[in-house]
């Protein structure tokens, strides 16, 4: 993996609707205290909704997340000969992991950080705002153990059991 003076580590967030989940994890870690800019993260999806919901958006700025940027957006972006390469690919919701990716540039390090979907429309304000707030606890939490890794002396495989211990919450 990349060393302190090297360029930043690639990240694709990636959730089914590119709404939510992906979208606080891809902001969340392009966030200079939590990852230390040492990553360049991005995020999609399979079948992105092509709108982030507002409840994202004002829980990043209530936290002081820079929102500037993010939209939804499929994961076709980052699939073909011009897209970014990229070292590390999180599934975080359990349908996207079921389902057929596309082949990334980089032979990525893969891992699934499966997080429930806070987005039931069906449900009231203060359910989805608590919803939303526990997504994004585990997601930073997540992260901050990401970011301090020490990823420049693991290998591959010890890399991807790391991360994968991270997404089951027993690292």
């Amino acid at each position: 993996m990349a060393l302190m003076d090297s360029p930043p580590l690639t990240v694709l967030f990636l959730c089914t609707g590119n709404s939510a989940r992906s979208i606080l994890a891809e902001a969340m870690l392009n966030h200079a205290p939590i990852g230390g800019g040492r990553f360049r993260a991005y995020s999609a999806g399979s079948h992105p909704r092509g709108v982030v919901d507002p409840m994202a958006i004002e829980l990043l700025r209530q936290h002081g997340i820079s929102t500037d940027g993010l939209r939804s957006k499929s994961w076709n972006e980052f699939s073909g000969p011009n897209a970014p390469s990229f070292d590390l690919v999180f599934t975080v919701c359990d349908q996207a992991a079921a389902e057929q990716c596309p082949v990334w540039q980089g032979a990525p390090v893969t891992a699934h950080w499966g997080v429930p979907d806070p987005t039931d429309d069906a449900a009231s304000d203060d359910a989805r705002r608590r919803a939303f707030s526990d997504a994004m606890l585990t997601l930073r939490r997540r992260i901050e153990l990401l970011a301090n890794l020490p990823l420049e002396r693991l290998s591959a495989l010890a890399l991807r059991q790391r991360l994968d211990a991270i997404g089951r919450d027993d690292a």
